[in-house]
């Protein structure tokens, strides 16, 4: 005997992921607006909803990268080289884009000299051997820290030494990597209570107006960001596959840049990704090594981030920038953005990298840092948007090149 549904869960299950989020997304600003005090207590959802999401992206990245490559076997073909060059033309191409619209708008920041915390490096050469050690750091203390550098490495050097295991230990991984996906797409179904709680909490905290007085360094920023979604990434595909790229943006767009921009988590956003290009119909070789690949090391959106901020604390304190250095700028900009860590807000963590470029004090560089994190409700969403569908849009470049030869 059936029994009757509930009209709330029909509903529930009638509607998209997409559409949930923006009904949690309304509810909230309804809730900061009529009652900001019981706006505040619904804070939990949203701290709960981000904790998860960090707990999974490590885990989630090193299982899958390793499962993908043991169970690619020599003579498999995959398009992965290509796409590793769109993801590095991308990223420069948006450092560049960001340093020149910087240099065009300039912005000014406000900063105290005496509200400053914390002990970023000092220079570009001791951030250089951090990222590089950080490297041989441990897989425990890695996956603790999440440390997404140190996480690759293992899981790459895991995924080839495993190639030669037995059938039925790769078979376990596979199964343990399915699972795991399935987990985090679990959480990642509960979005819409974590956004209720993270809107409603954060627009009674700060209020309405909290990002009015950067709205100047947003509108670069986040403009930066959709040239590159709306012209250079799509003017990539094309040139790969030499079709019109854009009905497949669109696509690409709906299904994982909306998701991507309320989750805030490339890590996180993989299920997803991993789930449209199997609805693409695209390579299983490819994309199951490029996604989680991509969530760590394709950042355009980082690059974006880390080069406005940098080129506005240099102009709040009148440092001169000339070509040569900005163009390093770009450099530095593209590298730290692939050691980024795939989760909210992680871009801001090396902003001081970039301000030793042109002698910013660390108290200044970490005021900076604090800024980000105040426009963070804005900047980072388009950012892992951005960072996000990326994956999914070289990928297929790559796949239906390959099929249209």
């Amino acid at each position: 005997m059936s029994h009757p549904t509930n009209p709330f869960v029909a509903l529930f299950q009638r509607t998209t992921l997409v559409t949930r989020i923006i009904i949690g997304l309304l509810l909230g600003i309804a809730l900061a607006w009529l009652s900001p005090e019981t706006a505040l207590k619904v804070e939990l959802l949203g701290q709960l909803f981000v904790s998860a999401l960090k707990a999974a992206a490590p885990i989630l990245v090193l299982v899958l990268v390793t499962a993908a490559l043991s169970m690619h076997q020599k003579g498999q073909p995959t398009h992965i080289r290509p796409v590793l060059i769109m993801y590095l033309i991308s990223t420069f191409s948006a450092a560049a884009l960001a340093v020149a619209a910087s240099f065009l708008f300039p912005t000014k920041l406000v900063l105290k000299l005496d509200a400053a915390q914390g002990n970023p490096p000092g220079s570009i050469l001791e951030v250089l051997h951090d990222l590089l050690m950080s490297i041989f750091t441990g897989p425990v203390q890695a996956l603790y820290e999440s440390n997404y550098i140190a996480i690759l490495v293992w899981a790459i050097a895991l995924g080839l030494t495993l190639r030669h295991a037995s059938s039925a230990t790769r078979g376990m991984l596979q199964d343990f990597a399915t699972s795991f996906t399935a987990i985090v797409r679990g959480v990642i179904a509960l979005a819409p209570i974590g956004i209720f709680g993270l809107v409603a909490s954060t627009l009674a905290s700060s209020g309405f107006d909290a990002l009015k007085d950067y709205a100047r360094l947003l509108a670069v920023m986040v403009g930066c960001m959709l040239i590159v979604t709306l012209v250079i990434n799509p003017l990539l595909a094309f040139v790969k596959m030499r079709r019109n790229p854009y009905p497949l943006l669109m696509v690409i767009l709906r299904e994982s840049a909306v998701t991507a921009f309320f989750t805030r988590s490339s890590a996180a956003n993989i299920p997803v990704n991993l789930r449209l290009c199997e609805k693409l119909n695209l390579d299983k070789d490819t994309y199951s090594i490029t996604i989680p690949l991509g969530a760590t090391i394709n950042m355009a959106g980082a690059a974006i981030t880390i080069s406005v901020m940098a080129l506005a604390t240099t102009y709040t304190l009148d440092i001169p920038v000339d070509i040569p250095t900005a163009l390093l700028l770009c450099v530095v900009s593209s590298l730290a953005a692939a050691g980024v860590s795939g989760v909210a807000g992680g871009s801001l963590l090396l902003i001081p990298m970039a301000t030793s470029l042109f002698g910013v004090s660390p108290d200044i560089a970490m005021q900076v840092v604090a800024i980000g994190f105040v426009i963070g409700v804005v900047q980072d969403s388009f950012e892992t948007a951005l960072n996000s569908h990326t994956d999914v849009l070289f990928t297929a470049a790559a796949s239906r090149a390959v099929n249209k030869a």
